[in-house]
């Protein structure tokens, strides 16, 4: 794998596919709440270093042009994330049944977090898969509409296992505010269960983790 990729992601979730799928080139990703499309952005390395494509879904409209000088190889949708329908659109553009990454990262106040999950439950999920997936319940905020404990019933539902539980930022400033799962049909899971961790971590320990084991 190529050392030299400088990993931007938030909590470096680009890290985290990156590493789990060994590397993969020409990859495809649903990022739901893609905000700016470089900095702090989850999925920019893998398309601007690896050729991966995919779905950017963000409601505000000053990111249009800027996605489309910087996002070329992506598809955007300038939308509230909660009236897509996303089996239509992966259908339209001939994406394949099993997919490398998707990330929800939406408002939990207002239940849009859990809104699109329902979504993806009730339409996408009974067809595609996806090596890896990000999800953000932010926990420490509240207990908005039992976001985490839901989706992670879903989640386990449809055969995702839980890699990083109540990631956190760090133990002072912002506690428990993602899960990230695999798919075990479409990732090397005995590499998996050498990072996997059941108790709250914070991503410094999770780069840690991904830089120290080899999945080879």
């Amino acid at each position: 794998m190529n050392e030299k990729i400088k990993f931007i992601g938030q909590g470096f979730q680009d890290l985290f596919v990156y590493t789990v799928l060994n590397g993969k080139k020409n990859g495809y990703f649903i990022e739901i709440g893609s905000a700016v499309p470089d900095h702090d952005n989850n999925s920019y390395i893998l398309e601007k270093n690896l050729n991966w494509t995919g779905f950017m879904v963000e409601y505000r409209e000053e990111f249009r042009n800027i996605y489309k000088e910087i996002r070329p190889n992506s598809i955007h949708y300038i939308q509230d994330a909660t009236t897509i329908n996303y089996y239509d659109e992966l259908i339209k553009h001939n994406y394949p049944l099993n997919l490398d990454y998707l990330q929800i990262d939406l408002e939990v106040e207002n239940r849009s977090t859990l809104d699109v999950l329902e979504i993806f439950d009730k339409t996408v999920f009974p067809t595609y898969k996806f090596a890896t997936v990000t999800f953000e319940h932010d926990f420490y905020r509240g207990n908005y509409f039992n976001t985490k404990e839901l989706s992670r019933i879903i989640f386990e539902k449809w055969g995702y296992v839980r890699v990083f539980t109540d990631v956190k930022m760090d133990d002072v400033q912002v506690g428990p505010w993602e899960d990230w799962y695999v798919h075990p049909d479409l990732v090397n899971m005995n590499y998996i269960n050498t990072i996997k961790k059941d108790v709250s971590v914070d991503y410094k320990n999770i780069i840690n983790l991904l830089t120290s084991k080899s999945i080879n």
